[in-house]
C-alpha cells in the first residue's frame, strides 16, 4: 500500500491534568479513526503536558504518564498513533515519542537535541539521546526498543524528529534519509512567537524535500501552563509541497489536519539521489493493514487573516485572547476585572477581553464557549456576546483631581461598546487622607516641588485595594496593565498599577500597542468574510499617553517622563536582546534615528535606559506572570536573568559620556575650522 492518509493532531493540554489530557488525546484518536486516517501524530509530551517543570523529576509524574499511555493504547485499534511522554531509562529521563500500532506499543523514539536557551530549560530535566544508538527499556512487564529508531510497518518506514531535532544543523532527518524513511513525524511543543509559523513551514517543506519523504508536523495549542502560548500550528508536506495546514488559535480541545500521501512518489525522488547505505541496529519491524484510500490532489492554503497585511496585529489579538480564555478556565476563575484608566494600556486589556468572547464565538460558537466555562453559572443563561461580556468583564474608573474628562469618557465609551460592566468612583478623598496622616507624622506639608514621586505613587497605590476588592467579590482575575516598555525601565508603581493576577501585555511594547488600538478600531480581526472591530476605542486613540498623576497644569506625559517610546523600545532590543554595551547602543540609535532626534536626546535616552534598567530589576522580579509573545522577553523567570544588585553600568556609562562628548567636541572643532 503506497497511498496513505496521515494526520497531525493539535491538542490543548494542561500540565499534570491526567484526566483531561487523556480525554483530549482519546477524542482526537477516535475522530481520526472516523476519518479513516491510518497514521496520527500527536504533540510532544502531550500525555503530561509540556510545562511540568521540576514535576518531571517526580516518580509520580512518570508513573501517571505510563498509566495514561496504557489507557490510550486501548483506543488505537486499526490506527497507528504517535504520542509524547517522558520516560526513565537507566535512571535518566528522556523526552520520547511512543509509536502505537493497532493497540501494540512498538517502541519509543527519544529526542536527540534539547533546547536550553531563551524560553527553554529542557536540559534541566532531560538527557540527550545519542544519534545511532538503540537500546531496550522495560515498561511494566514488557521491554520495548528505545532510542534512534526507524519503524518499518508493513514496508512503510517511519522516523521521528522531535521538535528541536528539526531546528538544528545536524537534524536526525539526514540520517533517516540514508535509512530510506518514507514518513517523518515531528511531535512538537513549539511556543508561539510573531510570524514563527512561517519559519516552521520552511522547516517542514525543506525537510520533506531534502529527505525525499512525507513530513507530518504537529504542535500544542493554547495557554498550557500560564506563560507560554501555543498556536496549534500543524502541517503536512510531501516531497517539497505543503499539502495541508491547520487552523491556528482555535478554542476547541483538539484539531485534526489530514492529507493523503503517496510513498511511491517520494521513493522515486529518493532513488534519484545518491546516498550511503545506513548500517546499524536501528529498525523496528511490525505489520499493519494500512487503510485503502484513493489518491488525492491537494495543497495547503493560509487562513484569511494570515494572507492579509496585518499579520502581527492579527496574531497578537488571537494569541492573547486565546491565552486569556485558557487562563480563565484552567484557573477556574469567574471573569476579569480591570482598573480602567481610559489610557492605552488598560484599554488594550479590556478590549482583548471583549475580543476574546467574539473570537471564541467565531471559533466554536457561544454554546460551546459557555460549556467550556461551565463553572461560571452567571453566563449560562446569556444568549449574546454583550450579555456574556457584562458578566465576565468588570472595569472600574478611579479618578482623582488630576484625572481628566477625556480619560473618563475613553473608559466609559470602551466599556459600553463591548458590553462590560463599568464602575466609577472618586478616590481623591482617600489620597488626601493618606497624605494628611503622613504630614501629621513628619511635621510638614507634602509638595510637588519636594515630593513628586511619592505623591504620584500614593495615587496609584490607593487604586489597588478597591480594584482588588471588586475582583475578589466576583472571584475574578485582576489584570495588571503594564506594557513591555514600562517593564524595561520600571515605569510603574509596585503594589499600585502593577497589582494583578496576570499581566497580558507585559510582552508587547507601548509604541506598537498604540498602533494596534487604531487597527482594532478601524480594521479589526478578519473572520469568515467580515471584520471584528471595537469602535469604542476612538476616544483613547485620540489621547496622548499620560499617567495623570501630576496636577493638570504640569502637562504630564509618559514620553516626557521617560523618553520617546520608539527610542526606548529600540534601545531595549539592542541592549537586552543583543547584549550590546551603552556605547554600541548609542551608535545604533544614531544610525536608526539620525533624521528624527538630536544626538543629545539619543544620548540622554541611552544613559537613562541603562540606569533605570539596572535600578528596577527588583520590580521585574515581582511583576505578575505575563505571556511570551516573541522569541525573547524581559521575564526574569523565563528568559532574561539579571542581578537585582549590580554595578549599574557605571563604568560603561562613563565610557558612553566620553564617547558622546568627544564626538561633540570634534564636531565643534570642525565647524570653527571651517
Amino acid at each position: 500500500m503506497s497511498i496513505i492518509k496521515v494526520a497531525a493532531g493539535t491538542i490543548n493540554t494542561t500540565p499534570l491534568a491526567w484526566e483531561s489530557n487523556r480525554k483530549h488525546i482519546v477524542s482526537a484518536i477516535e475522530d481520526a479513526r472516523r476519518q479513516e486516517i491510518s497514521l496520527l501524530c500527536l504533540p510532544e509530551l502531550c500525555i503530561t503536558g509540556y510545562g511540568c517543570d521540576d514535576a518531571f523529576y517526580s516518580a509520580n509524574t512518570l508513573t501517571q504518564a505510563i498509566e495514561s499511555l496504557h489507557e490510550i493504547v486501548a483506543h488505537t485499534a486499526g490506527i497507528a498513533v504517535a504520542v509524547g511522554l517522558p520516560l526513565r531509562f537507566n535512571n535518566k529521563l528522556y523526552n520520547t515519542a511512543c509509536l502505537i500500532v493497532n493497540k501494540r506499543i512498538l517502541g519509543f523514539a527519544a529526542k536527540q537535541h534539547l533546547p536550553n536557551y531563551g524560553l527553554f530549560y529542557e536540559d534541566r530535566w532531560f538527557h540527550r539521546w545519542p544519534a545511532g544508538l538503540r537500546d531496550e527499556v522495560k515498561v511494566g512487564d514488557f521491554s520495548y526498543p528505545i532510542g534512534d529508531l526507524i519503524f518499518d510497518v508493513s514496508g512503510i518506514r517511519i522516523g521521528f524528529e522531535i521538535c528541536e531535532d528539526a531546528w538544528v544543523a545536524q537534524r536526525p532527518g539526514r540520517l533517516h534519509f540514508d535509512r530510506g524513511v518514507d514518513i517523518i513525524l515531528n511531535p512538537s511543543a513549539s511556543p508561539f512567537a510573531f510570524q514563527k509559523f512561517i519559519t516552521r513551514e520552511r522547516l517542514v517543506i525543506d525537510g520533506s524535500r531534502s529527505f525525499s519523504c512525507s513530513y507530518v508536523y504537529t504542535n500544542l495549542l493554547g495557554n498550557e501552563a500560564g506563560r507560554l502560548l501555543f498556536d496549534g500550528d500543524a502541517m503536512i508536506a510531501s516531497d517539497g509541497t505543503l499539502l495541508a495546514s491547520s487552523p491556528r488559535f482555535g478554542y476547541a480541545d483538539y484539531y485534526i489536519t489530514s492529507a493523503v500521501i503517496d510513498t511511491d512518489v517520494t521513493r522515486l525522488s529518493h532513488s534519484q539521489i545518491k546516498s550511503p547505505v545506513a548500517g546499524g541496529n536501528w529498525k523496528v519491524t511490525d505489520t499493519f493493514q494500512w487503510h485503502e484510500v484513493a489518491p488525492a490532489y491537494q495543497t495547503a492554503e493560509l487562513e484569511p487573516f494570515e494572507r492579509g497585511g496585518y499579520l502581527k496585529e492579527e496574531e497578537f489579538a488571537r494569541a492573547v485572547c486565546l491565552a486569556l480564555f485558557d487562563y480563565l478556565r484552567k484557573s477556574r476563575s469567574y471573569g476579569f476585572t480591570v482598573s480602567l484608566s481610559g489610557g492605552a494600556d488598560s484599554c488594550v486589556c479590556v478590549a482583548l477581553c471583549g475580543l476574546m468572547i467574539r473570537l471564541a464565538d467565531e471559533s466554536i460558537g457561544l454554546e460551546a464557549f459557555k460549556q467550556k466555562l461551565g463553572h461560571i453559572k452567571k453566563i449560562q443563561q446569556e444568549t449574546t456576546v454583550e450579555g456574556i461580556a457584562k458578566q465576565l468583564i468588570h472595569s472600574i474608573y478611579q479618578g482623582t483631581e488630576n484625572s481628566s474628562t477625556d480619560t473618563y469618557e475613553s473608559a466609559a465609551s470602551l466599556a459600553q461598546s463591548i458590553g462590560a460592566t463599568f464602575h466609577h468612583i472618586n478616590i481623591n478623598g482617600l489620597v488626601e487622607t493618606y497624605k494628611g496622616l503622613i504630614e501629621e507624622q513628619i511635621g510638614r506639608d507634602l509638595t510637588w516641588e519636594q515630593d513628586d514621586i511619592p505623591l504620584q505613587n500614593i495615587q496609584a497605590r490607593v487604586r489597588a485595594p478597591s480594584v482588588w476588592l471588586l475582583a475578589n467579590l466576583y472571584g475574578h482575575l485582576l489584570l495588571a496593565t503594564s506594557n513591555r516598555s514600562e517593564v524595561a525601565v520600571g515605569y510603574c508603581t509596585m503594589d499600585g498599577d502593577t497589582a494583578g493576577s496576570i499581566s497580558p501585555i507585559a510582552g508587547i511594547d507601548k509604541y506598537w500597542l498604540r498602533q494596534w488600538l487604531v487597527w482594532l478600531e478601524t480594521i479589526g480581526c478578519h473572520v469568515k468574510g467580515h471584520h471584528i472591530k471595537v469602535e469604542g476605542l476612538q476616544k483613547v486613540n485620540s489621547l496622548q499617553p499620560t499617567a495623570e498623576l501630576r496636577p493638570k497644569e504640569r502637562m504630564q506625559t509618559d514620553e516626557k517622563d521617560l523618553m520617546p517610546y520608539e527610542v526606548l523600545d529600540a534601545i531595549e532590543e539592542v541592549a537586552i536582546r543583543d547584549k550590546k554595551s551603552p556605547v554600541d547602543c548609542f551608535r545604533s540609535m544614531e544610525v536608526r534615528f539620525a533624521e528624527k532626534y538630536s544626538r543629545e536626546t539619543l544620548y540622554a535616552s541611552v544613559d537613562r535606559f541603562f540606569k533605570l534598567w539596572s535600578r528596577n530589576q527588583w520590580k521585574r522580579e515581582r511583576y505578575a506572570p505575563g505571556f511570551h509573545l516573541d522569541d525573547y522577553s524581559l521575564d526574569p523567570r523565563a528568559w532574561c536573568r539579571f542581578p537585582i544588585l549590580s554595578g549599574g553600568f557605571e563604568k560603561e556609562l562613563e565610557e558612553l559620556k566620553t564617547y558622546f562628548e568627544g564626538k561633540n567636541a570634534k564636531a565643534r572643532k570642525g565647524k570653527i575650522g571651517f
